[in-house]
């Protein structure tokens, strides 16, 4: 009997440790501590480096890419000074890879500026609104997703044009919003924070009309963004009953045949990275084209491709296979990279496209079910469902109210992100109940956007000197 006293005994400490448990009250508790080791205040002053080299950033990303897409990329980065913002991801990582942080690190969406959340169809075919770009994703401190967000509120409002403090009051808005959700979202237990989302279409009540009607349109606008559509407006049937994408130089137009040639063996490969009753599904469809895709503003020179797949009914299923490299926050914002739990330490590094999906798969409510990646000729891509009512909000149409809605929501759908992380309850702490922190980062980020505009015009000023002949 004292035996088993003994075993039951040893066995119970080795399966109930809980002194080693930190509790989130320990959590927070380190977080308030922090604020006499990094001040909340601290966050206010931008401070740049002495030899950055924004046109030389640059330069550097459009090496990497399709050298024939460099001008587009050019092109569309001059467009206005938000859309060079939105194209600088690498750039900002630079310049906050010098700036003052807590220590605390959570899974970053890495490129968290307004215009990269939106609606999307869940599983369940309900519409959520989430995050929905993870193509720079890594782990690193929560200040660089809330300054990316922060920063693009101010830089779109003033590309709107609006007062100056009003302006100010959207930006304390988001950030405010953000501090406010990740202690809502903290109040909750883990497992109901995961299971947690933003289904658009029961969550208008609180809203004025003008957001509601926002709102609506850009439901309304979904519900025309579908495989089945975008099959019909980008496709055509030839003679002999074959369906062909249609080319639109130079954002869509076929692939060599040589690639046509593997596109199969491609397919195998993405299929192994899905669950087995995706793959088991897919495996009904056959792909009967692909071309080459030129998406985004950031994103223009990297390789994307939309596949068709036909099923045994005729029905499209189109998907869309795009280019991952290393995320920006690594490259440029020199962190090292960190496996969170249950991410897998060698393909985080070895596969790019495995890190754009373990990363969507954390940050996101809900997500595509046919997510999965693969790699080939030394590059990772990762391939999702392309239309499945996917639709951004015209943030240019937003009124001043809509516009202060969206944004502060946007930092909702960020703080539930982040609060999926267990460092998050350090950084609830850190943030407090007061708006030290909401002013201080705002500061920072009209100094900012001050800087991001400097950079635009020094790029078209650049771009302007290429083209003067001599």
């Amino acid at each position: 009997m004292a035996e088993d006293a003994a075993e039951s005994s040893a066995l119970g400490a080795l399966r109930f440790d809980h002194a080693h448990v930190t509790t989130q009250h320990e959590r927070k508790d380190a977080g308030r501590a922090a604020r006499a080791r990094v001040p909340r205040s601290a966050h206010a002053e931008y401070r740049p480096s002495l030899d950055r080299d924004p046109l030389g950033i640059i330069e550097r990303q459009n090496a990497h890419r399709l050298d024939w897409l460099v001008p587009l990329r050019t092109e569309r980065m001059l467009a206005s000074p938000f859309a060079f913002y939105r194209g600088t991801a690498a750039l900002q990582a630079a310049d906050l890879a010098g700036g003052v942080t807590t220590g605390a690190h959570v899974t970053l969406c890495g490129d968290a500026h307004i215009t990269n959340f939106g609606l999307y169809a869940s599983p369940q075919r309900t519409l959520v609104f989430d995050l929905n770009d993870f193509d720079e994703s890594a782990a690193g401190p929560w200040e660089w997703d809330v300054k990316r967000l922060v920063t693009s509120v101010i830089v779109a409002g003033r590309e709107k044009g609006f007062e100056a403090k009003r302006i100010r009051s959207a930006a304390v808005a988001s950030a405010r919003s953000y501090r406010t959700s990740l202690a809502g979202f903290l109040r909750l237990d883990p497992l109901r924070r995961f299971y947690l989302r933003a289904d658009v279409e029961t969550r208008m009540t609180p809203f004025g009309a003008s957001t509601r009607h926002a709102i609506a349109d850009a439901v309304s606008a979904s519900k025309k963004r579908t495989s089945a559509r975008a099959f019909a407006k980008i496709t055509e049937r030839a003679d002999d009953g074959s369906v062909r994408i249609v080319e639109q130089p130079p954002t869509l137009t076929h692939v060599p045949a040589e690639m046509e040639g593997r596109v199969g063996a491609l397919v195998e490969l993405y299929l192994a990275t899905l669950p087995p009753e995706l793959a088991l599904l897919l495996s009904q469809y056959t792909a009967t084209d692909v071309a080459r895709r030129v998406v985004g503003v950031g994103s223009v020179g990297t390789r994307c491709y939309i596949v068709v797949l036909t099923g045994p009914l005729g029905e499209p299923l189109v998907l869309q296979v795009k280019e991952a490299g290393r995320s920006v926050l690594n490259e440029y914002g020199a962190l090292p990279s960190i496996a969170t739990p249950g991410v897998d330490a060698v393909q985080l590094v070895d596969e790019p496209g495995y890190r754009v999906v373990a990363s969507q798969r954390i940050l996101q409510a809900v997500s595509d079910p046919f997510l999965g990646y693969l790699s080939v000729d030394g590059r990772g891509y990762y391939v999702r469902q392309f239309r499945d009512r996917n639709v951004s909000f015209d943030v240019a149409a937003l009124g001043q109210k809509p516009f202060t809605d969206y944004v502060a929501a946007c930092a909702s759908m960020l703080a539930r992100a982040h609060a999926q992380s267990p460092d998050a309850a350090f950084v609830s702490g850190y943030l407090g109940r007061s708006s030290v922190f909401d002013e201080a980062v705002v500061d920072w980020s009209e100094a900012y956007a001050d800087q991001s505009f400097a950079d635009f015009t020094a790029f078209r000023a650049a771009q302007a000197s290429a083209s003067t002949p001599s």
